[in-house]
């Protein structure tokens, strides 16, 4: 579903002290990039409830609400999520953090280096398509259909754009 979007550049150049923007990205990734002074909780933890909270705790004004991730896929998701459970517009900041550093737009202070949630997903379906394969050949071949799994999982990822393996990782310790 497609929802109104707005580059970051023009949402920075109108940014007020109460302007209210979501980061839905994981925790890790926040620390390693971020937009000053945004509220934030991750996809996996957002509900219209958490985030009403977050905006009478912060004193933003919650009439409009920006969602940003990392590229838009999370945010679109969050949208969907939040659509008709808000009394908010919602707006998608096109691109996220990808376009935000493309446009020089100043970040809060860096933290440590993460590895973004897309490259984990990629790394453990890689790991685990290579696992299944060795153990095939070298033990018993019902051990291939570890790869088929990770390989249908992709699938579905590419097809329903929801990736269950994302969502997974996104919870794991090093991104909280």
């Amino acid at each position: 579903m497609s929802h109104k979007r707005i580059h970051p550049v023009d949402l920075m150049a109108n940014r007020t002290a109460d302007l209210c923007i979501l980061d839905v990205r994981t925790t890790a990734e926040v620390k390693a990039a971020g937009l000053p002074d945004c509220l934030h909780i991750p996809l996996h933890d957002l509900t219209p409830e958490r985030l009403q909270a977050e905006i009478a705790k912060s004193g933003k004004d919650g009439k409009v609400v920006y969602l940003l991730c990392q590229g838009g896929k999370r945010a679109e998701m969050a949208a969907d999520q939040l659509k008709g459970k808000l009394d908010a517009e919602l707006v998608v900041i096109e691109g996220g953090m990808n376009a935000v550093k493309q446009s020089n737009i100043p970040l809060a202070a860096q933290g440590k280096k993460v590895i973004p949630l897309e490259r984990q997903v990629r790394i453990a379906a890689g790991l685990l398509v290579i696992t299944g394969a060795v153990l095939g050949t070298w033990f018993n071949p019902a051990f291939y259909g570890l790869s088929a799994f990770v390989g249908a999982g992709l699938v579905f990822a590419g097809v329903t754009d929801i990736c269950p393996m994302g969502m997974l990782i996104a919870k794991a310790p090093w991104n909280k």
